[in-house]
């Protein structure tokens, strides 16, 4: 089969939404399809938003290929006679984060972009024979904002034979981008609250420099730069391996996040439970309090007592992270069922 692959990028930025792209072509590849990768740029700016869409709507797709996958917002307005989306999230300033602190301000104006948006996306995405998401919590949200149904597709790493498992020391992982709702910070806090020698190393390019300070700042006000280790930079797939095998576990916390995230795959990869918060979204879709992993309030004190408990006892940890690499087929977290789902 002839497939493309579409979505969208915002230039100079790497990560996940990528990732999904890139890893599914070369499975598809494998597989024996010919394929055909498609990016368009698209930043969400207020006053242009309506028209990126628009310059999406008007590509020509529709003798492109057997089968047009999409991807990220707004990939999915393109047009193909088999068009088959794996959705990976709105363009949820104007969903699920409406009238939050980062979300455009609630004026009429905006408010109409919001309902045209609506509109636009109901329809688009109705156009799919098929319409796949990356989570339980991007299915939901479609169902409540735009009254169609959709089945999660859990998205696998790429090649995850890299990880490995040398055993449980005593640090507290960290690697993703390093951004606010990420909340790094509230590991900080914690590491304040710890009664252990537990340590927490971050790995990852903060969104900015002014960031990146605001956590050198925090480290510094919190009193534990001496049991904090933080790396403001792009981390390696052989190094992430390396630093992941002998972590004691993995802290991931984002705030609502659209699925479980890499970095709890990685972790499952590589035996380590994850240590997350009851309000982190899809993250709960994979890590469950006790099995494979510590869910805590979103507070650092919480937080300082998660970190403890795994320090004191090894052999949970390792329990739990054992749990976390079999809960990957629990789920069928798999690069061969993927594949056939999206082109059957």
């Amino acid at each position: 089969m002839k497939i493309v692959l579409a979505s969208s990028f915002v230039p100079f930025i790497n990560g996940g939404a990528r990732f999904i792209v890139e890893w599914l072509e070369e499975k598809l590849l494998e597989h024996g399809h010919e394929v055909e990768r498609f990016y368009l740029p698209f930043i969400e700016t207020p006053h242009d938003l309506l028209d990126q869409i628009a310059a999406f709507r008007l590509m020509d797709l529709t003798q492109a290929g057997d089968r047009l996958i999409a991807f990220r917002p707004p990939a999915y307005v393109l047009r193909h006679p088999n068009k088959v989306l794996w959705f990976i999230h709105h363009i949820r300033s104007y969903y699920d984060l409406w009238g939050q602190p980062h979300a455009p301000l609630p004026t009429p104006q905006n408010a109409a972009i919001r309902q045209a948006l609506t509109h636009l996306d109901t329809q688009a995405i109705g156009e799919a024979r098929q319409v796949f998401t990356n989570s339980k919590v991007v299915s939901q949200r479609l169902r409540t904002f735009n009254g169609l149904a959709s089945q999660p597709l859990y998205p696998p790493i790429y090649q995850p034979e890299r990880f490995r498992c040398d055993g449980y020391g005593d640090e507290i992982f960290v690697v993703c981008r390093i951004e606010p709702h990420k909340r790094q910070i509230l590991l900080i806090q914690a590491m304040a609250h710890v009664r252990t020698p537990v340590r927490l190393r971050l790995c990852g390019r903060c969104s900015s420099p002014a960031f990146a300070q605001v956590i050198e700042d925090q480290i510094a006000a919190s009193g534990v730069a001496d049991r904090v280790i933080f790396e403001d930079r792009w981390i390696s797939e052989d190094e992430k391996a390396d630093l992941l095998a002998g972590a004691l576990a993995v802290a991931y916390l984002p705030h609502d996040e659209d699925s479980y995230g890499y970095p709890s795959l990685e972790a499952a990869h590589a035996q380590k439970c994850v240590i997350t918060t009851q309000d982190s979204g899809g993250v709960l879709e994979l890590v469950e309090d006790g099995h494979n992993g510590l869910v805590a309030a979103p507070e650092p004190a919480a937080l300082a007592e998660a970190m403890d408990r795994l320090y004191r006892d090894r052999h949970l940890a390792e329990q739990m992270g054992k749990a976390n690499l079999r809960r990957l087929a629990e789920l069928n977290i798999d690069w061969n069922h993927v594949v056939d789902a999206l082109t059957a």
